[in-house]
């Protein structure tokens, strides 16, 4: 380790409790989403960044149409640049709404209590961690600013939970964020350089109510929807013969989440609805996908008779990857993971099958890979459950490991 970034992490060292307790903070504001009234936590982290000595740290809310049509309440993006002369621009992106705590909680999910030397509470993974980590190795980088050429933007967004739209998107869309290169959040024992698609349909089967005690003379639009679930569940098991070549990712999925449907009891049900959710993987065409789960819709009830069917397209998010390991920022980002981890093996580096806010800079051309605070896989952090966790360690390591991947970005040879 040169000494540059031995200053650096020496630096990381002394601010433990400052970065433990700006983290706390973010921890105890809800930020739920639903509801999506995140405006609130916008205000406290630009206040908290102000706070730690950051300059020209801007608040920029979006307008109420488009927030209220991503079904939220309030929302704001946070920017601050760190600008160190002329040089690459790496963008760090973390999220800070969160799903809702639900039930099972063994502590307060908005307490950010620490036990045996992790932090408890509700988005301290996903990823209200990322948020800190990134913070604090950008201030780290202070240490040897002499040293550096380039641009670092912190850009912390709030909508990741309903698809990254008004956040991420708009950010690059509205030319806020010029990136040559991103990190987004994840978690620290692997770099995730792809992820899955992802198609939601809402789809509607109609037919025409009557009396129970003279079903015939009904169309039963539940009966129509029971048979086309079961064609939905038979051509699932057909999408694990589609492979990805990609290591972490393993095939296509289909998964019906919700159904709703009928009047009464006593009344044959009109209309019956259900929600689809078919992940894609990176290798698949998503027009090809769709067109497909459209005519097996229309087949699986087309023998009914007064049936009609409707299919809506709610949800289109593209996958991301995979980007190549001989990208700099990830070969940098391996580099110090093994000299601040000590470990004898390498950065593994593979997709994950769900869908992140990553997909949206790797749609703009971006060179971009997934590292943050966290264990080896979410289930451990209880990531979307209770008792949400990180470790301490890892909100360490994390830090110096983004400040030195930042620095060798910056350096531009002058180390």
């Amino acid at each position: 380790m040169n000494q540059d970034k031995a200053k650096m992490v020496q630096w990381i060292q002394e601010h433990e409790e400052d970065l433990i307790s700006f983290l706390k903070k973010l921890v105890q504001t809800p930020s739920d989403n639903p509801s999506g009234d995140c405006l609130p936590i916008a205000k406290v982290l630009a206040k908290q960044l102000s706070g730690l000595g950051f300059e020209n740290v801007s608040l920029l809310e979006v307008d109420e149409e488009s927030v209220n049509a991503n079904g939220m309440i309030s929302m704001a993006n946070v920017l601050v640049p760190t600008v160190f002369g002329e040089g690459t621009n790496v963008v760090l992106n973390a999220h800070g709404d969160v799903v809702p705590p639900g039930l099972g909680w063994s502590v307060d999910p908005y307490g950010g209590e620490i036990i045996d030397g992790k932090m408890y509470g509700r988005g301290v993974a996903v990823s209200k961690s990322d948020i800190a980590a990134y913070s604090y190795a950008v201030l780290a980088l202070n240490q040897v600013k002499e040293k550096l050429s380039g641009r670092v933007d912190l850009a912390f967004t709030f909508d990741e939970e309903t698809g990254g739209e008004i956040g991420p998107k708009w950010l690059i869309d509205q030319g806020h964020i010029k990136p040559d290169q991103a990190i987004v959040a994840g978690f620290s024992y692997s770099a995730v350089n792809a992820h899955n698609g992802c198609l939601h349909f809402e789809i509607k089967t109609t037919g025409k109510s009557a009396h129970a005690a003279l079903p015939h003379t009904g169309i039963d639009a539940v009966e129509a929807t029971s048979k086309l679930i079961n064609a939905l569940y038979d051509y699932r098991k057909t999408l694990a013969e589609k492979k990805s070549s990609i290591p972490g990712i393993d095939f296509p999925t289909l998964n019906v989440g919700l159904i709703s449907g009928g009047i009464n009891t006593n009344v044959v049900p009109d209309e019956c609805t259900i929600r689809v959710d078919r992940r894609l993987i990176p290798e698949e065409d998503y027009i090809a996908a769709e067109a497909e789960f459209r005519e097996l819709v229309q087949q699986a009830v087309s023998d009914i008779p007064g049936i009609k069917i409707e299919i809506r397209k709610i949800l289109h998010a593209k996958s991301f990857g995979p980007v190549s390991k001989d990208t700099p920022v990830v070969q940098a980002l391996a580099a110090n993971w093994k000299l601040i981890l000590k470990g004898d093996g390498e950065l593994p580096v593979h997709g994950v099958p769900l869908y992140t806010d990553a997909r949206h800079f790797f749609a703009a051309g971006i060179p971009t890979i997934m590292f943050g605070v966290g264990p080896k896989v979410l289930e451990e952090a209880n990531g979307h459950r209770a008792d949400e966790n990180i470790r301490l360690s890892d909100l360490q390591a994390a830090t110096k490991i983004i400040s030195c991947t930042l620095y060798d970005l910056l350096a531009g040879g002058k180390s």
